[in-house]
């Protein structure tokens, strides 16, 4: 079956949810919820390289147990003494240790502009990996409504956003964070995880073309 724009835009945005989900502790949901089988029915939808991610992602996480996965995601991301790649845009852009800088500020007045709300019972600051990443994954959401909506004055305000976002914030600060996760990562799900994530950004960054309907 043929699909359309919006079928692959639809694709391209869950799959950064789901990435988004990846940097959130490891729990049993990853398996029981199957995320990354909808992660790589996603990925080849979008591009071949990204569904050869999603299909090694899936597979590290398949063959790691649990507890070793949550001691590396806390020396990578939490500490407690050294954090080896602080997962936060403002460490990464301001070359300091200092968190809450002004960039972070900053992405949160995009956030207020693409009509993104932090849940109250959120205890991360808003420019950790996950949230920049799900943010992104809104912009892409309405853009394809948009799409759908024929709504072209709409479409290109979140076109607008999203590359000011990907510019100066997550785009700007992901290829150091990711080749830090890969660097220290001890388990291959981790070490997966970096090299997806900083090639679908790179490639979300990318000026995408409209193009004929796939078959």
């Amino acid at each position: 079956m043929p699909e359309t724009d919006e079928d692959l835009a639809d694709a391209r945005a869950d799959l950064c949810r789901f990435l988004a989900a990846c940097y959130y502790e490891p729990a049993p949901e990853f398996a029981e919820e199957r995320l990354f089988e909808s992660m790589q029915a996603a990925a080849a939808r979008v591009h071949p390289e990204l569904a050869e991610h999603a299909r090694r992602l899936g597979e590290a996480f398949a063959a790691q147990d649990l507890q070793t996965l949550l001691v590396d995601y806390t020396r990578l991301f939490l500490g407690p003494t050294q954090t080896l790649a602080q997962p936060y845009g403002s460490v990464w852009q301001n070359g300091e240790t200092t968190l809450m800088q002004e960039t972070t500020l900053a992405v949160v007045e995009l956030y207020e502009q693409g009509g993104f709300e932090i849940d109250a019972a959120f205890h991360e600051l808003p420019d950790h990996v996950a949230v920049e990443l799900e943010f992104l994954y809104l912009l892409l959401f309405k853009r394809n409504q948009a799409r759908r909506a024929n709504d072209d004055g709409a479409g290109a305000a979140l076109a607008a956003l999203q590359q000011r976002f990907l510019v100066q914030h997550l785009g700007a600060w992901i290829g150091p964070f990711t080749r830090a996760v890969q660097a220290s990562a001890q388990t291959s799900f981790y070490r997966e995880l970096g090299a997806f994530t900083e090639r679908f950004v790179r490639q979300a960054a990318e000026p995408q073309e409209p193009s004929a309907i796939r078959h």
